[in-house]
């Protein structure tokens, strides 16, 4: 298990900035304005031959217990008890505040190694509010700058006297080898070893934090009843049934007209990224309110992507008649979202914990089934006997002829036929193909790609000669 770095400090003085520089991408949200951090977010950090797990907290504040400070400020302690090095940083162009003096104390008594940085000190009056660092007791400051990369060597050095176990960096992982399957043989392309990628979507106070709370079976996200308040994609790893799972919460989204503010478009954009890293999205939805028009843009999102879904309706707790109301909102969902037909629809409470169990085997069997590859054997077994009863209509007077089909790749399952002048069928007979994929072969919750590829005929264009 690799060392655990927490970087601290009041708000807006560069931690994300520099968890982003340690993590070699832009993950964390940056921003002028003060707060934008409020989970504590993990990242794998490398710093010449060092690798270490880096943590971004919230900024320190005074609160009490039960407002967003005071749930904030908590995450930040967890933070200082679980990390085995603290980063503790100062705004050296503001100089030392009253604040920075008060939390000072704070991480002193973390009794964990202490690392003192004075951002923002590129310039002569960033190196004077430096030199006030002194007086906070923790040792010779850094001067150092997140944004353009300043005092990286020294910051080097103090690692390495910090940590107790460090390690290289491993090098890259090989690249995958291509499945390769005969005729009659079904496969699929799951990777035991490799964590299943979870991202949990949904409108604003759907419950999500709530939910993934209870999956991890600790309070290691932010809630409460204020709406919007996941901004940044946290990923959390964690084991179910001996699966590894790695489960992103994202910042709730709402419909495109109602973002006004540059904040809110951040944490928009950072978790339609995660929905483009995930494998399995979660929809989350309001069981009191569900099948809303955005719930259903953002299941269309979903699909776009080529990720498999699966939909929980969460609060169900607050349901009666739950029975009845299960099997209508199932149908609801096939009707409204007929090219995600199938989809598992799963009635939890993140809240009780109720059927949070069955939500998660809805996702690795979705999972399984959006790996899945089927032989052209049983394909092509399949397809004879439809194109029989159901040809393709015509074109220009001409039959269109489909010879055979195979599926080249999964994630998600994507189908090629081949045949004769098949760039001209309608996109009605492409559906009824899909549909039947579907039914026959079990691919529910999952996008299906078709393409059309027709042969090519070696004596069009050649004039036929007179003799």
């Amino acid at each position: 298990m690799s060392a655990k770095v927490a970087i601290i400090g009041r708000p807006n003085v560069g931690k994300s900035t520099l968890f982003n520089r340690l993590v070699g991408r832009k993950l964390a949200l940056v921003d002028d304005t003060p707060g934008v951090t409020r989970d504590r977010r993990e990242g794998d950090a490398r710093l010449g031959d060092l690798a270490f797990t880096i943590v971004d907290t919230a900024g320190l504040e005074e609160g009490d217990v039960d407002s967003l400070a005071g749930r904030m400020r908590a995450q930040t302690e967890t933070a200082l008890i679980d990390c085995d090095a603290i980063l503790f940083m100062i705004d050296a162009r503001t100089g030392l505040t009253p604040t920075d003096r008060h939390f000072a104390q704070l991480v002193r008594r973390a009794d964990k190694p202490i690392i003192l940085l004075a951002n923002k000190a590129e310039g002569h009056a960033g190196r004077d509010g430096a030199y006030e660092a002194f007086g906070l007791g923790l040792g010779d400051p850094i001067l150092f700058s997140a944004e353009h990369g300043e005092g990286l060597s020294d910051l080097y050095e103090a690692l390495v006297a910090a940590l107790p176990i460090f390690a290289l960096v491993d090098e890259d992982e090989e690249e995958q080898a291509p499945l390769v399957l005969g005729e009659e043989e079904d496969g699929s392309e799951v990777d035991l070893a490799r964590p299943v990628r979870i991202a949990v979507l949904g409108r604003p106070n759907a419950g999500k934090s709530t939910l993934l709370n209870r999956i991890l079976g600790e309070d290691r996200l932010l809630t409460g009843p204020e709406p919007g308040l996941t901004r940044d994609s946290i990923s959390i790893e964690t084991v179910w049934r001996e699966r590894r799972l790695k489960l992103f919460d994202t910042a709730g989204l709402r419909r495109r007209a109602r973002i006004v503010e540059k904040l809110e478009k951040l944490a928009v954009a950072d978790a339609l990224r995660a929905v483009r890293f995930a494998e399995v999205v979660v929809l989350l939805l309001d069981a009191t309110i569900p099948f809303e028009k955005q719930d259903l843009t953002l299941a269309d999102l979903v699909e776009r992507e080529g990720r498999a879904l699966v939909i929980g309706l969460n609060k169900w707790d607050l349901i009666d008649n739950k029975s009845l109301k299960a099997q209508e909102l199932r149908a609801e969902a096939d009707r409204l979202l007929p090219q995600l037909r199938g989809t598992r629809v799963i009635p939890l409470s993140g809240l009780t914990g109720a059927h949070v169990d069955k939500l998660l085997e809805a996702v690795i069997a979705t999972h399984e089934v959006w790996n899945k590859r089927i032989s052209t054997g049983r394909l092509n077994r399949w397809l004879t006997p439809v194109i029989d009863s159901t040809p393709p209509p015509a074109v220009s007077g001409r039959r269109v002829k489909i010879r055979y089909m195979t599926q080249p790749k999964a994630r998600p399952p994507f189908f090629v036929m081949f045949g004769n002048q098949l760039d001209d069928v309608p996109e009605s007979y492409k559906r009824f193909i899909v549909n039947g994929l579907r039914e026959t072969f079990e691919l529910y919750g999952v996008p299906i790609r078709l393409s059309m590829r027709s042969t090519k005929n070696p004596f069009a264009g050649r004039a036929k000669r007179k003799s």
